[in-house]
């Protein structure tokens, strides 16, 4: 029975996020303003689906009465925006950034400018790879004198004159030191 149930937890969570998420954009699509730039032109959508709409925009009520309001010439300022039809109202900060010479590119042109980046980069890093193989056999050409064939062999170090051995003569000097007990 216990395995059953850890079984079916899962199944369970995943059932339960995917009803809650279409429950939510269900309440968000309600009320959601659609809003498309092209250059310097701003167009709203208002969720209110009717055709006799107040617009006001920055406290100035607005003389156009349909779903769609459009803003040619946006400078590029904040404003406040709403849409209302009798008791029900909307309200948008509208903070868009608008250029008269911007080009608009879709998802498949920029994927295919990074896919491209890619391609190039991986075809440079290979092209490096392999010329940069056949140079390792070669004597360098800055005149270097050292052997290069088996390594050769360090001389020992230099003895640290702190740390001498004892000689027979300097015993005395250590005999009242003993070893300690810790």
């Amino acid at each position: 029975m216990r395995m059953r149930l850890e079984r079916s937890l899962p199944l369970l969570g995943l059932l339960l996020c995917a009803a809650g998420t279409t429950a939510q954009q269900d309440e968000e699509l309600e009320g959601e303003f659609l809003v498309e730039i092209s250059g310097t032109t701003v167009t709203i959508t208002c969720p209110i689906d009717d055709d006799d709409i107040q617009w006001t925009l920055s406290g100035t009520a607005q003389a156009i009465k349909e779903r769609k309001f459009t803003i040619r010439d946006h400078d590029s300022k904040s404003a406040n925006l709403s849409c209302s039809l009798g008791n029900r109202k909307h309200e948008l900060y509208l903070n868009a950034k608008v250029c008269a010479n911007c080009e608009e590119l879709d998802a498949l042109t920029v994927a295919g400018i990074i896919t491209a980046d890619l391609l190039i980069t991986l075809g440079v890093l290979i092209l490096v790879y392999y010329f940069s193989k056949g140079r390792k056999g070669r004597a360098s050409s800055a005149g270097d004198s050292r052997p290069r064939g088996q390594k050769m062999q360090r001389p020992p170090p230099v003895p640290n004159p702190d740390y001498e051995p004892i000689r027979k003569g300097q015993r005395e000097v250590y005999a009242g030191l003993g070893p300690r007990g810790i």
